[in-house]
């Protein structure tokens, strides 16, 4: 038997950029779902865009310590790459619950993804609603 056939299945989070933004800035929630991740517990994945976004804000000064913030992302989540599918399932988030483009691009590589708990700052993906997947709110005053 493998040693870790008793092992809990491992549950897909998905990382909306602004988790990210988060956990730099030191946020409780961020940090503790990131330990998890990195004890494999869980595991990750994050949009391509998400990756694009860090870097803007981190080249603005909007955030610090953004190169290793990219370096560690993909040694533990799997990053979803644009493709067909991906573009055409954002199309029709976009269109069909009425939230920004860039939003819906990011949205649609999670789902993708199969995350089924998806972590963000921003209140448009809570729009999105489907059986099996939680969007979870992390802004500070958010929610409490």
């Amino acid at each position: 038997m493998p040693s870790n056939f008793w092992r809990k299945a491992a549950v897909m989070i998905g990382f909306d950029t602004g988790f990210f933004v988060e956990l730099l800035r030191g946020n409780n929630k961020a940090i503790e779902v990131w330990e998890k991740l990195i004890e494999g517990e869980d595991d990750g994945v994050v949009s391509c865009l998400s990756l694009f976004e860090l870097e803007r804000l981190g080249l603005k000064g909007a955030i610090g310590e953004v190169e290793t913030l990219l370096e560690s992302i993909p040694a533990v989540c799997r990053i979803m790459w644009l493709d067909f599918d991906n573009l055409s399932l954002a199309a029709r988030l976009s269109h069909g619950i009425g939230i920004p483009s860039m939003d819906s691009l990011i949205l649609a590589g999670l789902v993708s993804g199969d995350a089924r708990s998806i972590y963000t700052t921003d209140s448009h993906l809570e729009q999105y609603s489907r059986k099996g997947i939680m969007i979870i709110n992390i802004k500070p005053g958010y929610n409490e």
